[in-house]
This record gives C-alpha cells, structure tokens and sequence, in this order.
C-alpha cells in the first residue's frame, strides 16, 4: 500500500473537520427543535410553526410570533420560555366557506369575486378581509359610485368554518363632475370635449354611462386629442399633464378631470421627398403610395399610411428586409416641416416567435390573421404597427400592447402580444316613432366575436303601427383565410303604406354577400338576392280601395236583374251589374288600376355589386372625407323580375369652421327592363322624403290620374336624381354632451319615368272603358262615373325644391332627427272639376309633408 503524502493528509483532516462541523450544527438544530413545544394547533402541521422560529435570524420570541401573525394562518400567537423550552401556542383561522356579497346591483358577483383575496377553503384573516373592502370601494369607485360603502360580518359554522358576508351599500352614481382643458387656444375646449368618449355628469346621467370615471378610457381620450392635433398640423403639441382628482363636497361627488396641454404653432409641408437607399429600387413606382404633398397641412396619419404603402410596395418589389424611416425637419419660423421617407436596407432579423397572452375569449388565430408577419419572416417595425391598429379597431379587446425580447440568437426577435378581452355582445331594446312608420319597437341581439371567432351575429325583430319584421345577418370577416368579408342575410317585412298609397307590402327572402377590400379606401362587395315580394290592396269597410273591381256587401254591391253585360250570380241567380253602375265606387279611396293589376307575388332573383370609395375621417360622425357608392344590379336569373338597376350616392363633408361641417350629397339611379314586358310596378322607385325633405313618402314621381282618389296613386319611376346641401352646426348656449346640433339645407331631385304597364281588363270581358271591345280608354273617371281599367300616367320631370331645418341629437336613446321643410316647386297636378265635391281641384299634384321626425331609443 503507497503512503499518504503530507498534502493528502491535510486535505483529509480538513474535510474531517468540515464533516463534524456539519454534523454539530445539525445535531443543534435537532436539539433545538426539540426543545420547541407548539401547542393549539389543528390544521397546521407543528413542524411548520417551528420553522418560523428557529427561522428567524435575531432568535427572539418576538420576532418569532410577528412572522407567525404576518403568515395570516393564526388569529393569535403567543410565544414563552418555560422550563428551558420555548413554548408557542397558536390559535388558527378558521376557514372560509364561502364568500358571500349582499346589495350588489350595478356589479356583478363575478367582477367582485377577481377583486377579493379572501376565497372559500382558505383560512379567514381579518386584515385581507379589510384590505378587500378597500378593494371593492375601489371598483365601486372606479364604476362611478365613489359613495359606495362596504362592511362585513361573519358567520359561525358548526364545523368551525366561516361565512364571510361582505355587506355593500352602492350609493348614488358619482361620475365624472367636469372635464376641462388647460393651455388649448387654437382649438376651443367645445371641440375637445367632444373628441373624447367621456363626459361630464347631467340631467341624462341616468341613463348613460359615458360619465363614469375609466382611467382606460381616459387615456384612450387623451391618445384621441394628440391625435387629431396631429392631424391638424400641431407637429409640437404634447399632454403636458392629466389630472384626476376625486372631490367630496355637499353638491355633488365625483371625478375632476383637468388636462393640461400644450398646442405648439400649426406648421404645413414644405417639401416631401423619398430618398432610396436600396440598389436597383425604382423610385419612381413609389410615388403614388405618398399621401401628403406641399403645401398640405401637416397630417400624422398621412404620414402613417405613406410608410406602410411604402412598405408593403417595397417588400412585393423583392426587399423584405428593407425599412422605411420616416425623417422630419422642422422649420419654426416659417411653420413648416421637410418630409422625407428614407428606403434603406434593415438589419436581417427574422421573427422567431409571435406570443399571444391574455386572450381568455377570443382565439389565437383571430388575433395572428390581422398581421402582416409570421413567425419565420423578415421583422418589419412599420407592419407591426399597423396590426397593432388593427387589432385595437377591432373593438374586441379592453387594449392591445406590442412588445419584443431577443431571441435564440442575435437575428431572432420575439413578438408578446398582450390583450385584454372586452364584451362584445349586445341585447337591445329599441322603440320610437317616425312619420313614415309610426310608432315602432325593436328587440335586438348582437354579438361582434361571436365565439370567439370574430365573427358579427344579429338578429332583431321589430313591431309598429305600419310595420314589422324579422332580421338576421351572419358575417365571417375572413372567409377561407382570406381578408374576404363573407356572410347572409335573411328577413320579412311587412308594410302598411295606405297613409301615402294604397297598397299593402310584405317581403320576405335572403341574401348572400362577399366583400373584397382592395384597398384601406376602396372596396368591392358582391351581392346575390332571392326575395318574394307579395303587393295587396285593401278592400275593406275602413280600408275600400279595392271595391270597384271587387264589391263590398253593403257599400257598393248592387244587383239588377236585367242587365246585358252583367254576369250571373251564383248565390242569388240575379245578374250582377258591370262596374258602370257603381258610380260611387270610385270615390272612396280607390287604388289605380296599376296597382290592383299588380297584386300578387313577384319573385326576384338577383345578383348585384357594390362599389364603395371613403376617406371619411370619422365613421358615424364624419367631418372631413368623401363617401361614394355605386351599385349596378342585374334580375332576371330565374324569378319573375327582369331588369338592370344602377343606383350611386356619392357624400362629401368639409369642416368649414370649428364645429361647422358642410356636407354635399348627390344621388341617382335608372332601372330598364331587359325584355319587351313592362317594369313589374314593385320593381320601380318610389320616392319622396329620402331624395327631396318636404314632401310625403312616395310622394313624388309618376301618378295616375285616371282615379279620383285624392291620394292619385303613386306608380313609381324609372330614373331619379336629387341633390343636398346642409350644413350642421352646434347649438349656442348648449351643452357639447347632450348631444345637440343644428342644421339648414336645401334639397332638389325629381323622379320620372313610369315604364310600367297602362291597360289592364279587370272584368274579364275585353272591354276597356271604351265604346267597344278593345276600343280607346277614357281616362277620365268623372265622366264614366267609375275609376277606368287603363292608367292616365302623369308623367312630369318637375324638379321638385326645398328649403328647411333640422335639430339633431345624438341622444343616449339613440340618434333622433327633426326636420322642418318648405317646398319651393313641386308638380301642382291637372285641375279637373270634383262632382262629389262640387268644385274644381288638384288631381296628380304631389303629396307634401313639411314635418318629418325620426328617432328610437336603446337601453
């Protein structure tokens, strides 16, 4: 055996002395840990207390039972030396059973739940019980109730447990008392406030929400005033502070919101320039994704778009790593700023990973199809941005935030998606009035992510004094994987229009539509349409518009027994007379023979495009920007309607001054029958207050004027055009946030050309109020006594003018109109003499109506 040399004997004791160390220490901690009784315990295991005292580091007892109170198992903890040993005696929580929340109305259980520590099977500590009535003060306060109070009790089990009662008193509402603006003088505080989707408390906090205090919402505000100052040219401007102050006092209670700002001078764009850094890059086929030019006001989301139509057209041209660099220089004396876009080649940093957090509803692939990137592309800052737009536009979630880390190496990025999912369905119930369907409800269910899968349901049902009906549309926004908005429609709808004609409608069917947007201003949605359209007249005692052709018992039936073109009754075996005998038939109300001739179903198979241009700044409310449409349909693919219809309306708003918006809309269609057969009579326009205000629904247009029916039937056109100039504006002395505006305008437009049918032989005997089988029609039913079997089309392209006022509120209930117009020119019919009514008069002449309200209300 070799000897132990000197160096492996000092390395041996050494680590014999280590050993013997330990084994002391340990040996000590035994002892000492014997020495430790704990008494009272039930549920926690004695080793567990023990720790907490020989855990500490001063060794004291003290220090001991502190950390045993702060562990929030122990509702009293004593600790004492007796007889060499330390002694702790613990008594333990009870355990909670359950929580409980009683007088909670405006907030959900649930919602209150995810505030509290205290939670059911874990041990009852009075100071998380104190620290969560803070916390649902807090969430009451936040909600707009800052008077809210909260208390709790408990409840003794037999089993030792508690029932923890949090007992809540909610109080009055308590929102948002005022919003004002500090250092703005370029932009009044008026306009402010009505940027921002919060507002101050009123007569109308009863019933909206808009009051309540949200710091989410709150910075969601400020983010909109930076940006329409931005918008506006104030390259400069900043929040320099936002204030939220919560105020007592024996008014009223709530929220002072003061935002300090600081405008900076307006500056315009003194040159625009894209400088290509990248070889081989044809500049010049960059030119049209620029969005601003000299001379424009400075506008930062123009400067957005331009980079990513920069972007994209650079990563399709065969750069993928390329970046486009925004530069700006600004000159203060002149107030303008030097655009320039710098195209240069990036760093080769690929996406590795795209995590998405925080989703509990709506599913992953939702979210991933609104970006521009995948994992394994080339990492672009600009295409990021704009998904991040996107998802926020979306309105699916409370916010949206992009971040990145570094990757498995140096040209790896990591993309964190973090979102806070938001409700998105809505149940609604809808009721108001208007003077074209009287008085009418709707109930309404809708959701905009339905499942989670971002796509819109709704289906709505509606009732009134003149209509009802059924809707439901269906929406996939990404049919196939593809940016293709795809969904069906399906509805009824019944109409009462005797007020203004005299028929009845209902129409029932479906429709299929895809929608392509070829670009962010202009897209294309292609239709497909099968409806039944089923016209009735009414004949009736109330409602005799139909008694010429089909006699009412006791009104207008009359029988003789001698007469040569009468027909044999049945019933009575008497002859029944021709229409010639009824002489007062025909004055009570009777439809034109066009319309009678019309009853029954028309089927109608059609298939459509719709043309959509906007650069409307605001969706809802615009004040800048164009919207046009244009609409060609064409019918005739099966069904009984054959026609190409061309339909356009083109909206042009322009702020003239501070809250002064100006708006221009024009609008037209045509419609042609593709055979030689005449135009079905419901295939037609039928006009009046939606192209010219001051005149009746179906008030304008073509008339029959063959009947004596003071109404003289509206037929329907072939070709409408109209025109409308107004301006809206606030209304002095009133509140921003009631809602209120002001209009006046002018509106012109005609309707003509009836290409419908003219003969019809409703008796069955080929005679059409002439002198013989087929001869000519009398038109005029004063002098046959009866309403005649041939249509006396007035048929003028009359240019029908008004002038007039409005109030509009966008009120909590919903948007409500009232309009005030005065007809300038209007078609003043023929003027014939009225036997019943001893005098000459008007027939054909439009139908006027200077009043027109409209309005509904959901809560």
């Amino acid at each position: 055996m070799m000897s132990m040399t000197g160096k492996h004997r000092r390395k041996s004791v050494k680590r014999t002395i280590v050993l013997a160390a330990a084994a002391g220490i340990a040996l000590t901690g035994v002892a000492q840990a014997q020495q430790i009784v704990v008494q009272g315990n039930r549920r926690v295991d004695a080793d567990t207390i023990r720790s907490y005292v020989t855990g500490t580091a001063s060794g004291s007892a003290e220090e001991a039972r502190r950390n045993l109170l702060a562990s929030g198992m122990f509702a009293d903890v004593k600790v004492a030396a007796s007889g060499g040993r330390t002694v702790v005696t613990v008594r333990e929580n009870n355990l909670i059973n359950r929580v409980v929340f009683e007088g909670n109305k405006k907030i959900e259980k649930a919602t209150l739940e995810g505030q509290v520590e205290a939670k059911a099977r874990g041990a009852f500590n009075e100071a998380v019980v104190k620290s969560d009535m803070a916390r649902i003060k807090e969430v009451y306060r936040r909600a707009g109730r800052g008077t809210a109070k909260v208390t709790y009790r408990t409840v003794d089990l037999p089993n030792g447990s508690v029932d923890v009662i949090y007992q809540i008193d909610e109080g009055d509402k308590t929102g948002i008392v005022s919003i004002s603006f500090v250092g703005n003088s370029a932009v009044s505080e008026r306009t402010l406030k009505g940027l921002v989707s919060s507002s101050e408390m009123n007569f109308l906090s009863f019933i909206k929400t808009s009051d309540v205090y949200d710091p989410d919402r709150i910075a969601n505000d400020l983010d909109l005033v930076r940006r329409y100052y931005l918008r506006k040219g104030y390259a400069d401007f900043r929040i320099v502070n936002a204030d939220a102050r919560y105020v007592e006092g024996p008014d009223a209670n709530g929220w002072v919101i003061t935002v300090t700002v600081e405008e900076g001078e307006q500056y315009t764009v003194g040159a625009v320039a894209v400088d290509s850094r990248l070889p081989g890059l044809d500049t010049t086929r960059l030119d049209g994704e620029v969005r601003t030019a000299v001379g424009d006001i400075y506008n930062a989301e123009d400067v957005e778009k331009t980079l990513s139509g920069l972007t994209n057209d650079v990563a399709r041209a065969g750069y993928p790593f390329a970046q486009v660099r925004p530069t700006g220089q600004r000159d203060r004396a002149t107030h303008q700023v030097s655009l320039g876009f710098v195209v240069e080649d990036g760093p080769r940093v690929y996406v590795e990973r795209i995590n998405i957090r925080g989703n509990t509803r709506t599913r992953d692939y939702v979210i991933r199809r609104e970006l521009d990137i995948a994992e394994g592309d080339a990492y672009n800052r600009v295409l990021t941005d704009r998904a991040e737009r996107r998802l926020n536009g979306l309105g699916f979630f409370k916010k949206v935030r992009f971040s990145n880390e570094p990757g498995s190496s140096p040209d790896r990025v990591v993309i964190n998606i973090d979102v806070e999912d938001q409700p998105t369905g809505s149940f609604s119930v809808a009721g108001g009035y208007s003077t074209q369907d009287g008085i009418i409800g709707e109930v309404s269910v809708s959701e905009s992510n339905f499942l989670g899968r971002g796509q819109y349901v709704r289906l709505a049902g509606t009732g009134g004094q003149y209509s009802r009906g059924v809707d439901f549309s269906f929406t996939e926004p990404y049919f196939l994987g593809y940016r293709l908005a795809a969904g069906f429609d399906a509805f009824y709808k019944y109409s009462d229009l005797t007020r203004y004609s005299r028929y009845e409608t209902t129409v029932y069917g479906g429709q299929l539509r895809i929608g392509l947007p070829v670009t962010e201003q202009f897209g294309v949605t292609l239709r497909y349409s099968l409806y039944n359209t089923e016209l009735k007249v009414p004949n009736s005692i109330k409602q005799p518009y139909n008694d010429c052709s089909n006699p009412i018992p006791g009104l207008t039936d009359v029988y003789t027994a001698n007469d040569a073109r009468g027909t044999v009754d049945p019933a009575t075996g008497r002859s029944r007379v021709g229409l010639a005998s009824y002489p007062n038939c025909a004055y009570n109300g009777e439809a034109s023979i066009a319309i009678k001739g019309s009853q029954g179903n028309t089927l109608t198979s059609l298939a459509g495009l719709t043309l959509a241009y906007s650069t409307l700044d605001v969706i809802g409310a615009p004040r800048n920007g164009l919207y046009a449409e244009l609409k060609p349909d064409l019918a005739g693919l099966g069904g009984d309607s054959k026609f190409f219809r061309v339909t356009g309306d083109a909206r042009y708003y322009k702020e003239l001054y501070e809250d002064v918006v100006g708006f221009v809309r024009i609008q037209g269609g045509h419609i042609e029958a593709l055979d030689s057969n005449p135009l079905r009579i419901t295939d037609q326009f039928f006009l009046g207050p939606s192209l010219v205000r001051g005149f009746a629904p179906n008030g304008i247009g073509p008339r029959d004027v063959g009947t004596t029916d003071a109404r003289s039937n509206a037929i329907g056109g072939s070709t409408y055009v109209g025109g409308t100039l107004e301006i809206q504006f606030p209304l002095p002395y009133v509140p921003r946030d009631l809602g209120l505006k002001g209009a006046v305008f002018a509106d012109a437009g005609t309707l003509f050309g009836y290409h419908g049918r003219t003969n019809f032989d409703v008796n069955g005997d080929n005679f059409i109020n002439g002198t013989a089988p087929g001869g000519a029609c009398n038109f005029n039913a004063f002098s046959i006594g009866v309403e005649p079997e041939c249509v006396n089309v007035r048929d003028k392209t009359t240019i029908r003018s008004s002038v007039g006022a409005s109030i509009l509120w966008n009120s909590p209930l919903g948007p409500i109109r009232f309009d005030y117009a005065y007809a300038l020119s209007k078609d003043e019919g023929v003027k014939v003499f009225v036997p019943t009514l001893g005098k000459y008069g008007h027939i054909g002449a439009d139908q006027t109506q200077a009043f027109r309200f409209s309005g509904g209300s959901r809560f």
